[in-house]
């Protein structure tokens, strides 16, 4: 997909990215980068005493993942400037290994403020597992490259 600038977006406008599968090395991984090692990450025999009856994904990683899939949708190629907020980030349901996510995203505000050179969008986004259920969501704010101006020669 082409690179979008501002003035390509609607509001309304919405996206699914394309699936990916979570497995045990991601969690692993996770662990070892976020230096998180709590039971319920880490511990197969605790977590099996929990109401999830096995260990759970960190509530980052979702986060970590969506950023992602809007890297892999190809639509802020070239044009992302700065992600400048996440808000009102609720986790609904645990992530588990072997659960396949996916983001969707929905175009809610385009603000072009008064620069010539970037404009702001707002975005409701939802991480979805394989069955429809939301997993996270929330809205984020994305300063995005304005259409350069061409000077007729």
């Amino acid at each position: 997909m082409n690179p979008r600038y501002f003035q390509d977006f609607t509001v309304g406008e919405q996206f699914t990215s394309s699936g990916r599968t979570v497995t045990e090395a991601d969690l692993t991984l996770f662990n070892m980068i976020s230096g998180d090692w709590n039971p319920i990450h880490a511990d197969a025999e605790f977590a099996a005493g929990t109401r999830f009856g096995q260990r759970i994904v960190h509530g980052a990683f979702g986060v970590a993942l969506l950023t992602g899939f809007m890297h892999q949708m190809g639509i802020f190629d070239g044009t992302a400037v700065a992600m400048l907020s996440l808000k009102e980030w609720t986790f609904k349901a645990p992530i588990l290994i072997g659960q396949t996510l996916r983001l969707q995203l929905t175009v809610t505000e385009l603000d072009p403020g008064s620069s010539a050179r970037v404009g702001r969008m707002g975005r409701h986004l939802q991480l979805v597992d394989q069955h429809g259920q939301v997993v996270q969501e929330g809205s984020s704010d994305l300063l995005i490259l304005k259409r350069p101006v061409t000077n007729p020669a």
